[in-house]
């Protein structure tokens, strides 16, 4: 069975998270499939991309597979990470990708959610970053992906606190760019897709890269990368991480001692 769905209908392309059962949990074997239908729109000349759960789905996407997780010892979020990779296919694709998001987003769906170029959320809709619930040490483009959309203190208290906000929060610390009631966000969301169809591509593609390139200018010294990850490196080595992917797969709280 396919774990997402994907169409192409009036230049506008749609994925669809098919994994109910898991909900919607961003496994390799999902990812994969991700890529190439990605790579799929883009030949077949879509000029918009929406990424979705079937309607009336409770949980948009459970974020990373934390059974595929690597043992300690190893960076579980490194560069060619199946999360990060898809990640850098959705920010690097020339089209515009809407999220179009109706039930809860967890752990690393977040940042799948937050790499689209416009979010459109229901009232059902929910974000809650949870690295640290596992004790998994995120990386430097990740975190500064969420300080450039809602701030530096915003993103700490999703990180620190690995709870839940709510539709209405989102949309006023600016993850969501629209908040509409969950029997109207299909509606809504291709009504804004086709308006973008009718604009020129190469416009759109050329001012999309722009506001990547300039969005990700942000210097940082060898020494200060090499310091970031040397920390990281402590979490990933660490009996905290070792403890948070045991409690998960015995399906318990863990025992966390910061060491």
């Amino acid at each position: 069975m396919s774990l997402i769905t994907t169409e192409l209908q009036n230049d506008i392309g749609t994925i669809a998270f098919n994994y109910a059962k898991y909900r919607n949990i961003l496994s390799k074997a999902l990812i994969d499939e991700m890529i190439q239908a990605i790579d799929a729109l883009q030949k077949s000349k879509a000029r918009v991309l929406i990424i979705r759960a079937p309607k009336g789905s409770t949980v948009w996407s459970a974020g990373h597979d934390v059974r595929e997780l690597p043992l300690p010892g190893r960076d579980p979020l490194a560069y060619h990470d199946p999360l990060v990779t898809v990640l850098r296919a959705v920010q690097n694709i020339s089209m515009p990708v809407i999220a179009m998001i109706e039930g809860s987003v967890w752990g690393g769906a977040c940042d799948l959610a937050l790499s689209c170029d416009i979010l459109i959320g229901g009232s059902s809709c929910s974000f809650c970053m949870t690295p640290a619930k596992i004790g998994v040490p995120y990386n430097v483009s990740g975190i500064l992906h969420f300080i450039n959309i809602m701030g530096v203190n915003t993103a700490k208290e999703m990180f620190f606190t690995a709870q839940p906000i709510s539709a209405e929060k989102a949309c006023t610390i600016g993850i969501l760019n629209h908040l509409v009631e969950d029997d109207q966000l299909e509606e809504f969301t291709y009504d804004m897709a086709r308006k973008i169809t009718h604009n020129s591509p190469l416009s759109i593609a050329v001012i999309k890269e722009q506001i990547r390139l300039l969005a990700s200018a942000h210097p940082m010294s060898p020494l200060t990368f090499e310091r970031v990850q040397g920390l990281r490196r402590q979490v990933y080595d660490s009996n905290d991480y070792a403890e948070g992917i045991r409690a998960f797969n015995e399906k318990r709280k863990p025992q966390f001692t910061g060491e």
